[in-house]
Formats: C-alpha cells, sequence, structure tokens
C-alpha cells in the first residue's frame, strides 16, 4: 500500500521517471510473491506426491491437498488480463530452452 501513495505523489508531483522505476520495482515484487506461491504449492504438493509412492497407498486427506495444490498453481501462474501463464517453460521442454 506504502507503493501505491507514493506512486501516486510522484505521478501527482510529474515525476515520471521515478514513478516508472517504482512500477517496475513493483512489478518485481508482485512477480517475486507469484513465484514463492507457486514454490510453496509445489512443495506440498511433491511431499502428497512422495508420500503416496513412497507407502503405494493414498489417503482423502492427500489427494485433496494434491488437488488443492495443482489448482493454486495453476491460479497463481494465470495472469489474469493477458490469459497467459506467468510460467511457461516446462522441464524438458525443449522450445523454451
Amino acid at each position: 500500500m506504502e507503493e501505491l501513495l507514493e506512486l501516486r505523489e510522484l505521478l501527482v508531483g510529474g515525476n515520471i521517471s521515478d514513478a516508472l522505476l517504482l512500477v517496475e520495482e513493483m512489478t518485481e515484487m508482485s512477480k517475486d510473491d507469484k513465484l514463492n506461491k507457486i514454490f510453496s504449492f509445489s512443495i506440498i504438493l511433491l511431499l502428497h506426491l512422495i508420500k503416496q509412492s513412497a507407502e503405494k497407498r493414498s489417503t482423502r486427506s492427500w489427494e485433496i491437498a494434491i488437488a488443492n495444490s495443482v489448482k493454486q498453481i495453476q491460479r497463481s501462474n494465470k495472469r489474469r488480463k493477458a490469459g497467459r501463464w506467468e510460467l511457461s517453460h516446462t522441464i524438458g521442454d525443449k522450445r523454451n530452452a
């Protein structure tokens, strides 16, 4: 919220170059936040998949956690207005290498 107030002050004051720098910083912070969310849900997903594999069984709570993690990763990765994905590179995808 502080950044938005600072941005407003810069724009009202006519300081466009500093306002653009702040917008760039805010964009990077937003991307970092998305990546952190994706990383966190990926860990949960992997832990439950490893448990399933190691124990050769599953539970309803694991299935729910896996489904929720996948949903949250997709949700965090989706760019709202552009309709594209934030992370488009996949392991083994030679086109993006």
